[in-house]
Order: C-alpha cells, then sequence, then structure tokens
C-alpha cells in the first residue's frame, strides 16, 4: 500500500491524463488486495475520488463511475485482466482500463444510460 500510495503522490503533477491515474488506482488495490471484505468498492471509490481530485472539484451527473461500474461488470473484468496480463509480461498497461473509465464518465457526464 506504501508504494502504491507514494507513486501515485509522485506522479501526480507528472501524469496529467486523470484517468491513467484513476485506472492505475482501480488495479492496483484490486491487485493488492488489502481488505479482507471491500477491495472492489474502495478500490471504485478510490478511482473515483482520483478523477475528481484532478478536476479539482465533483463530477456531475445522476449515476457516477463507481455506479456504473457495478452495473455491468464484464468490461471492467476484462480491463483489470489486461492490465494483469501485461504486468505478468513485464510491463505497466492500463491502457484498456483507463479508455473504459472514459466511456463511463463520459456517459455520467452526459446523462447516458
Amino acid at each position: 500500500m506504501d508504494r502504491f500510495i507514494s507513486l501515485v503522490h509522485k506522479n501526480w503533477t507528472v501524469i496529467e491524463n486523470p484517468l491513467t491515474l484513476a485506472a492505475y488506482a482501480l488495479w492496483r488495490m484490486n491487485w493488492i488486495h488489502p481488505f479482507v471484505e471491500g477491495n472492489g468498492r474502495t478500490a471504485r471509490a478510490a478511482c473515483y475520488y482520483l478523477i475528481c481530485m484532478k478536476q479539482g472539484r465533483l463530477i456531475g451527473g445522476d449515476k457516477i463511475v463507481p455506479e456504473r461500474i457495478c452495473e455491468n461488470r464484464e468490461p471492467y473484468y476484462a480491463a483489470l485482466k489486461a492490465a494483469d496480463d501485461a504486468w505478468d509480461v513485464g510491463h505497466f498497461d492500463v491502457n484498456q482500463l483507463s479508455r473504459y473509465l472514459g466511456g463511463l464518465l463520459k456517459d455520467q457526464i452526459t446523462g447516458a444510460a
């Protein structure tokens, strides 16, 4: 957890795309699995928190990103697996997860169902 938090802190101003840091947080917190229960909820909350903090505000919308993830988990699981698969061969790649979050955020902002 310490390395996870340190990486987010050290890259706060380096990584400009808020979705990249959010995707990293979502993937890594699920991977670390620091809690007996609530890893997914905590990871989704941290992810959304980072998106909002990078924007400097709460982002409007009826259904926020964490709620949208829960409505259809298959793309979420696929994106987490893609990050795991990249990590297994020595690469860091959360691009699929970042794109997935981008779609959910767009739907949140536009009010798409």
